[in-house]
C-alpha cells in the first residue's frame, strides 16, 4: 500500500501502474494460494495467475456476485471458501524466493513462535460484519489483523477526504451494530485523533438520548444514515434546540439525493448551523471500506474519492458484462488490491452509475483521486410492475425516490407497491405515501409529484395518499429498522 500522503496526488499514468503492480502480487501471492474460492475459479476457467498482469487482464475472470456468497444445503461453508486460508505447504509452493528468505530471516531473528503470531494476525479472522439491506441475506465477512488495519487505513483516509481537523468534536449516529457504517467511523476517528461520540443510533439511544448527545458535545461533524439523521435534525427544531457550530453533516449506509442535503442544510440553517456542508459517503460491506465527498462551497457533489492503491473499480455493461469506458453510465464492479479474510474478486457491487468514474483532478480539493459519480442506484431496484393485464412495466425505485426526496414541501415518503384489493391475481398498484410540511397546498404537492413522477420514470402511481409525519415514521420503522423502510414490495404477501 502506498503512502496516502502520496498517492492522493499520482498523475493517471503512475496510478496505473501503481496498481498493475499490487494487482499482479495479489494475484499471485495471495488470492490464487490462498482462497478456496478463487483457486478453484482459476483452475476451471484455466486462467494462470501470472497472466493477471495489468488492469485490462481483470476482463479474463469471471465476475462474482452475491449469490456467489451465499451459503446454500449443498454447501453451507460456502462464505469461508472466501475466507484466505494459507499453509506452511502453500506458502513453501506459491510464495516468490526473496519473500520466502525474507519469513526464514525473521525465524532466525525472532523466533518460530513470533513468526506464527505474525501470520495469525495477519490472516486469521478476529472480527466480523455483515451485509446489510433492506432485503437481502446476510453473508458474513471476516476479518483479520491486517483487515482491521487496512479498515483504520481507509477510515484516516476518509476523514481526511472529509476534512475532519485535530480539534473537531465528532458524534457518530450510525447504529451500532456488526455493519460497516459505524465501524469505519469509529476506526477512522481514532486514526484521525478526532473526538467522536458513538450514540449507536436511534435503535441504542434514542430520539431522546441523540438530541441530549448533540447538546452536550456540540459537535462540528454529525455522522449517521441520511433518513434517520434528517428526522432528529427535524426533531430538534420541533422542540427550538439550538445546534450551532456544525461544520458538516456526512450521510452514509444509503442513497443521498440531491434534495435531501438541500433540505438537510436548510434544517441546519434553522438549527443555527448556517454554514454546514453536508456531505455523502459510498462503501459497501465487500469492500469493507467507505469513501467520500470532499466538501465543496456550492454544495454541488465533488463524487466519491476512491483510493486506487487499495482497489480498482470498473464501469461494465449491467446485461452484458462488457466493460465500458470509465465515464460512461453503468454498473459498478470491484477489486481489492489488498486484505486478507473474506475477499472478493471481480465483485459486482449491483450499483448503477450515471456518469461513471472521472479520472480528472478533483476541481474542490485538487485531489487526482478516481472519483465515482454520486448519481447511485440499486439494479434490485429496479421492478417489473403490472399496471395493466399485458407485459410489464419496469420501473427505478430510486428514481422515483429521488423525485420525493427532492421535493421541498415533503417531509417523508414512502413507496408501496401492491395488489388491487389484495387478489394475487390482479393488477398491481403503486401506492406513493407522503407527510407535508406545515403550510404546503396538499393539492399542489399531488399534481406536482404525479406530474414528476410521469415524467421521469414513465408511470403514474395508482395513489397518493397523505398522511400524518408520526403515522408514516411509524411505517418507515424509523427507530426500529436498521435503515426505514422507503420502499416496500407488499405483492409477494397478497
Amino acid at each position: 500500500m502506498a503512502s496516502w500522503k502520496d498517492v492522493q496526488f499520482l498523475d493517471a499514468k503512475e496510478q496505473k501502474a501503481l496498481q498493475n503492480r499490487l494487482l499482479q502480487r495479489f494475484v499471485e501471492r495471495q488470492l490464487y494460494p490462498f482462497s478456496p474460492w478463487y483457486k478453484a475459479l482459476f483452475d476451471k476457467h484455466s486462467i494462470r495467475p501470472g497472466h493477471i498482469r495489468r488492469v485490462e487482464d481483470l476482463a479474463d475472470v469471471p465476475f462474482t456476485s452475491k449469490n456467489d456468497l451465499l451459503a446454500t444445503p449443498e454447501d453451507p461453508d460456502r462464505p469461508r471458501r472466501f475466507v484466505l486460508h494459507p499453509s506452511p505447504e502453500l506458502i513453501r509452493a506459491h510464495w516468490p524466493a526473496l519473500q520466502k528468505v525474507q519469513l526464514l530471516a525473521q525465524r532466525t531473528l525472532f523466533g518460530k513462535e513470533r513468526v506464527r503470531k505474525d501470520l495469525r494476525r495477519e490472516y486469521y479472522p478476529i472480527f466480523v460484519t455483515f451485509t446489510t439491506g433492506r432485503s437481502a441475506v446476510p453473508v458474513p465477512f471476516f476479518y483479520s489483523g491486517h483487515d482491521l488495519d487496512n479498515l483504520t487505513e481507509s477510515g484516516l483516509r476518509l476523514t481526511d477526504t472529509l476534512a475532519f481537523r485535530e480539534d473537531d468534536r465528532g458524534l457518530n449516529l450510525f447504529p451500532y451494530a456488526p455493519h460497516l457504517a459505524f465501524w469505519q467511523v469509529a476506526m477512522g476517528g481514532i486514526a484521525a485523533g478526532t473526538l467522536v461520540m458513538h450514540t449507536g443510533g436511534g435503535k441504542v439511544a434514542g430520539t431522546e438520548g441523540n438530541l441530549r448527545a448533540l447538546e452536550r458535545i456540540k459537535p462540528h461533524i454529525i455522522l449517521g444514515v441520511p433518513g434517520y439523521l434528517y428526522h432528529l435534525m427535524r426533531e430538534a427544531l420541533k422542540r427550538d434546540l439550538r445546534i450551532e457550530g456544525v461544520r458538516e453533516v456526512v450521510f452514509g449506509a444509503d442513497s443521498v439525493p440531491p434534495g435531501l442535503k438541500q433540505k438537510a442544510h436548510m434544517l441546519m440553517e434553522k438549527l443555527g448551523s448556517p454554514n454546514v456542508s453536508v456531505l455523502g459517503t459510498y462503501g459497501f460491506t465487500e469492500a469493507r471500506m467507505a469513501w467520500g465527498e470532499c466538501p465543496t462551497p456550492d454544495g454541488s457533489s465533488s463524487g466519491y474519492h476512491v483510493f486506487p492503491d487499495m482497489g480498482i473499480f470498473e464501469v461494465i455493461n449491467p446485461d452484458t458484462g462488457e466493460v465500458l469506458p470509465h465515464e460512461a453510465d453503468g454498473e459498478l464492479v470491484y477489486t481489492p488490491l489488498t486484505g486478507r479474510g473474506t475477499t472478493v474478486f471481480r465483485y459486482r457491487t449491483g450499483d448503477l452509475v450515471e456518469g461513471g468514474i472521472n479520472h480528472e483532478p478533483c476541481p474542490y480539493c485538487g485531489r487526482t483521486l478516481p472519483r465515482i459519480s454520486s448519481r447511485l442506484s440499486r439494479v434490485s431496484s429496479v421492478h417489473t410492475i403490472n399496471l395493466k393485464k399485458v407485459k410489464g412495466t419496469l420501473i427505478n425505485l430510486e428514481e422515483l425516490g429521488r423525485v420525493l426526496a427532492d421535493d421541498l414541501e415533503i417531509e417523508e415518503w414512502q413507496v408501496e407497491l401492491r395488489k388491487k384489493d389484495n387478489d394475487p391475481h390482479e393488477v398491481d398498484e403503486l401506492v406513493v405515501n407522503i407527510a407535508l410540511k406545515a403550510g404546503a397546498d396538499q393539492a399542489g404537492v399531488e399534481a406536482r409529484i404525479r406530474e414528476r413522477i410521469k415524467s421521469h420514470c414513465e408511470i403514474s402511481p395508482n395513489l397518493v395518499r397523505f398522511l400524518e409525519i408520526e403515522q408514516l415514521l411509524d411505517k418507515l420503522g424509523m427507530e426500529r429498522e436498521m435503515k426505514e423502510k422507503r420502499f416496500v414490495d407488499a405483492r409477494k404477501s397478497s
